[in-house]
Formats: C-alpha cells, sequence, structure tokens
C-alpha cells in the first residue's frame, strides 16, 4: 500500500483529481489517499496558502498529487513553497505527441528537465525607488545536480542526447556558470551527444524541427516558458503533466492552472493530471500498471468518442476519466 498525499488546490484541480482518484481506482494497487489543502481557497479559510500540516503530510507519504491552485499576489505560492520544502530540485515535463490529438507535430517525444529551486523563482523582489528588483540566483551545486540528474534519465531511458539551454551570451556569471558545469558533468557520460542553445535559440527550433530535442536541462524559468510552448505544440496544456522529484519525495501536477473560467462546468481535460499520476507511478517503480494507465488513455484519446471539447468531443470530465478507467478494467 502506498501512501499519498492528495492536494486538489482550486478550480479544476479538484476536478480533474476526482476523475484521476477514479482512474487510479481501476489498479490492483491500494493506495492510502491523504487529502491537504493548499491554494486561494485554503487562504480564505486558514489565512495562508500552504499549511504546515499540507507540508508535513507531503513530507510523510510515499508520493503527492497535486490539481492546480490560484495564485494570490500577496502570499507565496504553494507550489513553490511545497518544491523548496520538500527539496524538490527536478521538474520533469514530457513533450509527446498522442495518437488522435490535433496537434502542429504528431511525431515528438522529449522531455525538458527544469532546475526547480532558484533562478528567478528564488523569490527575491524587493521595491526600489525606481520600482522593483529581482534576484536571479544560480549555483555551482544546483546546476551540477540538474545537469546530473538530465544525463541519469537519458541513460536509464534510453535517451541518446542531452541538450543545455541558457543564455550564457548576455547572462555571463549565471548562465555561463550553468552552462560550464553542464559539460563538465558530460565529461562523466561518454555515450551521450551534447550540445547547447540560447533560449531564444531554441523557442524557435521549438516551431522548426523540434523533432532535434530528446532531452533539455535548463534553468528554473526557461524550464517553466519551454514547456508552455511545448504544450502547444501537442495539443495544449490539457495534455502535459510534470514530476516534481527530489531525493526523497515526488510530487506529480499537471502543467495547467486552475482555470477559474472553466472551473465548475465539468469540461476541464484530465489528460495532463491522469498523466502526472501515469509518472507517479513510474516514480514508485509500478511501471506496468503506468503502462496500462497510460494506453488507456492513448486509446480514448484515439478513438475520439469520449473526450472533452478541447479535444473535439462533448463529454465531461468524469466521463472521459470513467472512458479511461473502463479500457483498464476490459483488459
Amino acid at each position: 500500500m502506498y501512501d499519498i498525499a492528495v492536494i486538489p488546490g482550486d478550480g479544476i484541480g479538484k476536478e480533474v483529481m476526482d476523475a484521476t482518484l477514479q482512474v487510479l481506482d481501476a489498479l490492483d494497487i491500494k493506495f492510502n489517499y491523504k487529502e491537504a489543502r493548499a491554494g486561494e481557497e485554503c487562504f480564505r479559510r486558514t489565512g495562508t496558502t500552504i499549511p504546515d500540516e499540507t507540508i508535513q503530510t507531503a513530507k510523510d507519504c510515499d508520493a503527492s498529487l497535486f490539481g492546480a491552485v490560484t495564485s494570490i499576489r500577496s502570499q507565496k505560492s504553494a507550489i513553490i513553497t511545497l518544491r523548496k520544502e520538500l527539496d524538490l530540485y527536478a521538474n520533469l515535463r514530457p513533450v509527446k505527441s498522442y495518437p488522435g490529438v490535433k496537434s502542429i507535430f504528431n511525431d515528438l517525444d522529449f522531455i525538458i528537465v527544469r532546475e526547480n529551486t532558484e533562478g528567478l523563482y528564488s523569490g527575491i523582489e524587493e521595491e526600489t525607488e525606481g520600482g522593483a528588483t529581482a534576484k536571479r540566483i544560480i549555483t555551482t551545486k544546483a546546476s551540477e545536480r540538474i545537469c546530473k540528474f538530465a544525463f541519469e534519465y537519458a541513460k536509464e531511458n534510453g535517451r541518446n542526447r542531452v541538450t543545455a539551454v541558457h543564455k550564457a551570451n548576455v547572462l555571463k556569471k549565471t548562465d555561463g556558470l550553468f552552462k560550464d558545469v553542464f559539460y563538465n558533468v558530460a565529461e562523466s557520460y561518454d555515450g551521450i551527444k551534447t550540445n547547447d542553445f540560447y533560449i531564444d535559440a531554441t523557442a524557435m527550433f521549438f516551431i522548426t524541427k523540434p523533432q532535434m530535442f530528446d532531452v533539455i536541462v535548463t534553468t528554473n524559468l526557461y524550464g517553466d516558458i519551454l514547456s508552455d510552448e511545448g504544450a502547444g505544440l501537442v495539443g495544449g496544456l490539457g495534455l502535459i503533466p510534470s514530476a516534481n522529484i527530489g531525493k526523497n519525495n515526488g510530487l506529480f501536477e499537471p502543467v495547467h492552472g486552475s482555470a477559474p473560467d472553466i472551473a465548475g462546468k465539468n469540461i476541464a481535460n484530465p489528460s495532463a493530471m491522469i498523466l502526472s499520476a501515469v509518472m507517479m507511478l513510474d516514480y514508485l517503480k509500478e511501471h506496468d500498471a503506468a503502462r496500462k494507465v497510460e494506453n488507456a488513455l492513448m486509446k480514448v484519446l484515439y478513438e475520439r468518442k469520449v473526450v472533452t471539447c478541447d479535444c473535439g468531443g462533448n463529454a465531461t470530465t468524469m466521463e472521459m476519466a470513467l472512458e479511461v478507467k473502463s479500457k483498464i478494467e476490459s483488459k
């Protein structure tokens, strides 16, 4: 049995979470779900976007499922706080084409490995007389461990190239350090090809020839932006999951936000949350179960009979999830 922290959050986060738990119920694996609060609704009730109890629950569980939260400008970010408190330094965001999904490219399968703890997301900002400043932190330690993670991921998953993305021609000290560390780490991985591109060139290559990428490793903000661009290549944010991995914990969440404009309508695509659960299953070494869920979802997407409106159908969030569940059970 696995203890799983379940943090639905706000808006469609609650809807896609409920749908995903239905899918997981089809597996021959016992999960003990421990629900916890975070986000805007949590703030309205408790005065904080991320209670200490939620952080402790996530630390104590085998893994965490996180829906989506609505941010509050004056309050700390729930997800960034969790990443820091659990030292979830690696953020994995796959960009993968699925048959039956209308997309710009139908032959993509690469992954973005994003440093998750520093950069401009360090949260160190201050107001000045003329405006405001933000401090960008890039350290050798964090750069080294994220680059090692990317190379180890490539090695373990049969990937043959790792690409570093940076802006070392302008940010000579910070991104210069990141680039140097990348090539130092690469020396220990003889069988894996390496190259690097500037962030602006990478954004262009995503549109012109994204097939050239296999594993991308980059800093925090760049990774966040590129993963959203990558989502646009393969059908949108409703199809992009993510994993936040540290030494002792893993947290899994869809890339999309809480989408308050469609919250309560039960039309949100649950695919990203379901695929996040697939990444969780792989993290737990339940690889057979992960493939069952992923293959069932792929079949539903390919058939396009019971899918949400963004995929060309008229099914509700839960109807689509229950169709995925039925595919698992029928096998």
